[in-house]
């Protein structure tokens, strides 16, 4: 990706993050990039691409911090480190995550974002059912739990406590707290 799409889509992702998927304009993200709308519109079409281009570009970067939970060897600790990396009290990590869940809310109103939305949130979940099934292969999870269902539940309340958490109803310590305590009833259960 080149450099100057970078910034752009960096840019992107910090006026969603500020103003929500109705406040991302043309005029501001070319102002708060620094480049001239005429550059967008070269890397992008319309808006509707660059909500699509700073999907995958929030994405991208949500990966790049979840893929530290692949340097423990346990397929458990792996599930439990890569959905507690969601929860970071970062800048980053803060902006990418409201930034996520601005494009979801915008979903209901704009169709165009619900099969991407949908795309992204079943490799997440796939993600996690993977190492669910990994680690019930090792013996660390019951065999009797439901992968793809245990995954769901736990991807659904991090983004629902990332909610939460940001919008000031709970802590950052108490949504850390609450989701270690749910990845621990989810796991250790006997069906």
């Amino acid at each position: 990706m080149s450099p100057r799409r970078t910034q752009i889509l960096e840019a992107a992702v910090r006026v969603i993050a500020q103003d929500g998927v109705r406040g991302l304009r043309i005029e501001k993200l070319a102002a708060e990039a620094g480049v001239s709308t005429a550059l967008i519109y070269y890397h992008f079409k319309d808006r509707g691409g660059v909500l699509h281009a700073a999907l995958e570009h929030i994405n991208h970067r949500a990966q790049t911090y979840t893929d530290q939970a692949f340097a423990d060897s346990d397929p458990r600790a792996q599930v439990e480190h890569m959905l507690l990396l969601e929860l970071q009290n970062t800048d980053e990590v803060r902006e990418t995550s409201v930034a996520w869940g601005e494009l979801r809310a915008s979903a209901v109103f704009n169709p165009d974002l619900r099969e991407p939305l949908h795309a992204t949130t079943r490799a997440w979940n796939t993600d996690v059912e993977t190492l669910i099934r990994q680690a019930q292969d090792t013996g660390a999870i019951h065999p009797g739990i439901d992968p793809a269902a245990a995954a769901e539940r736990l991807t659904a309340l991090v983004e629902g406590l990332s909610e939460r958490w940001h919008s000031g109803s709970i802590t950052f310590d108490r949504a850390h707290e609450l989701l270690t305590e749910a990845i621990g009833l989810e796991l250790d259960r006997t069906p």
